[in-house]
């Protein structure tokens, strides 16, 4: 293989561990363009990081609280320092433009110093005291998380575990999808040095190895962020053992754009085509399907393609007047242009949106050009599926009971918005069923950390981000010291 190509390795016990076998890694700016190779772990390398996990959480968990926020803000710098490096290994691996690979490391840190500046307070032993005496709320360590990570937002998605996990004295295995593996094993490595062997251990591969993470006696936790379907397989994976867990799945979240929305609102507009788009439209939180109040909807349609057009640029993820690049692999641009196809057979209109920068490019990779679909049936798949793609339909409701019923009318429920005058907003999004329901703006760019956010429905168990976030990686351990010991209804 060329040598400035990128080769990542498993760290099992603080040591680097070369794989026999290799997955290369394409830009699927280039797809014929390999960015580097990640190993192919057995079940036995995944063995030996989850008991190097299990063997290190004893001293680990017994470490004070101070020396373990202490090596997680030199691991923040380091990735404060090594940002440049990251974000352009992102941008070429996955395919999101720099800005946006900027933008996640960004949220990473942004959440690492969160539960840094928050975990004494959080993690720290409550005491209370009462009329019967004193009781101790200690938080404890777990155990071993395994950490199983997707290909949309890695970095993210990633640090969004290992932060708290390692803060509240447990030890993790993590494993990254091999469709984005580089980056977020540069940032792994990062943190991993900063901690004591066997804290942290990192390992790729297939599903032999998902299912030993999965299924492993000694793993005490599992955090997954991923597809709904694949988190069905890894509740019956970790039952035997009554694993604690945290899931963050799927989502199809719904816009509401009720009749007092202003139209002509062009911050506003932008805010939602963002939402629509932002990384080819590959987020789990990000607005799926619009649905507009009837007497708004034609003004509504002319004027948000109005915004797209304005703001869609797709090209090379390094052009910095590029907005949306490639999508992140072949599979899931096919998987995306089937719903548009569907659609469009059976009557619905597809509209082009924004400029393609260079057509020669633009055929050479995943690219695709993020489209809107109008005239869709309410039960189309383009409708009730996840896309996960640059591409979203808008449809029309009749009154505001309507809009609810149409937004809860999904198995999903991760997050929502609401768009208009905010008391009005407000109202309507107290009906949404969604973990998160935000007003005049959705996404990514209503994410707030200090806040709880998880699903609802089959959209997930659990929370992460916030103070809850922290406490999603403890036992809750209470101690009981009462004044008097000896019950009275008791005989002697």
């Amino acid at each position: 293989m060329p040598n400035d190509q990128i080769v990542i390795n498993a760290i099992i016990n603080g040591e680097k561990i070369p794989s026999e076998k290799q997955e290369p890694r394409e830009n699927p700016t280039h797809p014929s363009e390999i960015v580097g190779y990640a190993p192919v772990n057995t079940r036995e390398e995944t063995v030996r990081a989850i008991d190097a996990a299990h063997e290190a959480f004893p001293n680990w968990t017994e470490t004070p609280i101070e020396e373990r926020i202490k090596r997680m803000r030199r691991a923040i710098q380091k990735i404060k320092d090594a940002t440049s490096e990251i974000a352009g290994l992102l941008s070429k691996e996955h395919g999101k433009p720099l800005y946006d690979s900027e933008g996640e490391i960004g949220v990473s840190l942004m959440w690492m110093e969160y539960a840094c500046d928050n975990a004494e307070e959080v993690l720290g032993n409550e005491i209370k005291e009462h009329d019967n005496g004193k009781t101790i709320i200690a938080r404890d360590g777990i155990g071993v998380v395994s950490a199983i990570t997707p290909w949309n937002y890695p970095l993210s998605l990633s640090t969004i575990k290992i932060a708290p996990a390692l803060l509240a004295g447990n030890t993790m295995v993590l494993k990254p999808s091999p469709l984005a593996p580089l980056a977020v094993s540069k940032v792994v490595e990062l943190i991993a040095d900063e901690f004591p062997n066997g804290v942290l251990n990192l390992v790729h591969g297939e599903s032999d190895v998902g299912v030993e993470l999965t299924s492993n006696p000694k793993v005490a936790k599992i955090a997954f962020t991923g597809g709904t379907e694949t988190a069905k397989h890894i509740m019956k994976a970790a039952a035997d053992t009554i694993k604690k867990m945290t899931l963050e799945l799927g989502g199809n979240d719904a816009a509401l754009i009720l009749k007092s929305f202003d139209v002509n609102d062009e911050r506003a507009m932008r805010r939602l085509v963002i939402s629509n788009f932002l990384t080819a439209g590959q987020i789990c939180m990000i607005a799926k399907r619009i649905y507009v109040d009837r007497a708004i909807y034609d003004q509504f349609v002319e004027k948000y393609i109005e915004a797209a057009n304005k703001w869609i640029r797709v090209g090379d993820p390094f052009n910095k007047d590029v907005t949306i690049g490639p999508v992140n692999n072949k599979k899931q641009a096919e998987y995306v242009q089937g719903l548009i196809n569907d659609a469009e057979s059976k009557g619905a209109k597809v509209v082009k949106l924004g400029k393609v920068l260079d057509e020669d490019l633009f055929n050479e990779g995943y690219f695709m050009q993020p489209t809107v679909v109008l005239g869709a049936d309410y039960n189309d798949p383009i409708v009730v599926e996840e896309q996960f793609g640059p591409t979203v339909p808008i449809l029309p409701f009749d009154d505001d009971k309507h809009a609810i019923e149409l937004a809860n009318d999904s198995i999903y429920g991760l997050t929502s918005s609401v768009w208009g005058e905010e008391e009005h907003a407000i109202e309507v999004a107290k009906h949404v069923q969604a973990g998160t329901t935000m007003i005049n703006t959705a996404a990514v760019q209503g994410l707030d950390v200090r806040f709880p956010f998880g699903g609802v429905k089959q959209s997930g168990i659990g929370r992460e981000y916030g103070k809850e976030g922290l406490l999603a990686y403890t036992d809750t351990h209470v101690i009981n010291i009462p004044k008097n010991k000896d019950l009275p209804y008791i005989p002697e």
